[in-house]
């Protein structure tokens, strides 16, 4: 960063936090009822998370490097997450929802399995169910997803 100014990165940082707050509008209730509620939207978006360089690289189910062009996602909790988290997802977040769905199926090409509860490039194996499958039905089904599912 050439021209490393604190207070400027902070408030981009801070911008990109608001612009994903604001996909859902509360209104009533009191401050601090909304406050419980952003916080808990902001927690929602702390994970999966993006897992590649800026140049797009990022180290594959294979261990190889790879490269891609659309956001590569890393550490799945699809166990806490498949019932609500990627839901809301695919209701206010489709670009990222797709981005997800890709993901799951580059890891499938790259290590022969949708992930379990994956976290950098490896599969912990550390809770029981396939969750990433509902995930996968549940956005081909809102009908956003099917051109990637088809053509992989």
């Amino acid at each position: 960063m050439p021209d490393w100014e604190f207070d400027k990165y902070k408030n981009a940082a801070q911008t990109a936090w608001e612009n994903q707050l604001k996909k859902i509008q509360v209104e009533g209730g009191t401050e601090d009822e909304r406050t419980i509620f952003y916080t808990a939207l902001y927690h929602s978006f702390l994970n999966p998370n993006t897992y590649q360089d800026v140049d797009g690289a990022y180290l594959g189910r294979d261990f190889k490097i790879h490269k891609s062009a659309t956001p590569y996602f890393s550490v799945f909790s699809l166990w806490d997450t498949y019932r609500a988290t990627h839901p809301l997802f695919a209701l206010i977040d489709r670009k990222n929802t797709q981005a997800i769905i890709q993901t799951f199926l580059t890891q499938y090409q790259q290590g022969a399995l949708l992930p379990i509860w994956e976290l950098a490039a490896n599969e912990t194996y550390c809770m029981i169910g396939y969750h990433s499958v509902p995930v996968v039905a549940e956005a081909y089904n809102k009908e956003f997803v099917s051109k990637i599912v088809k053509t992989n």
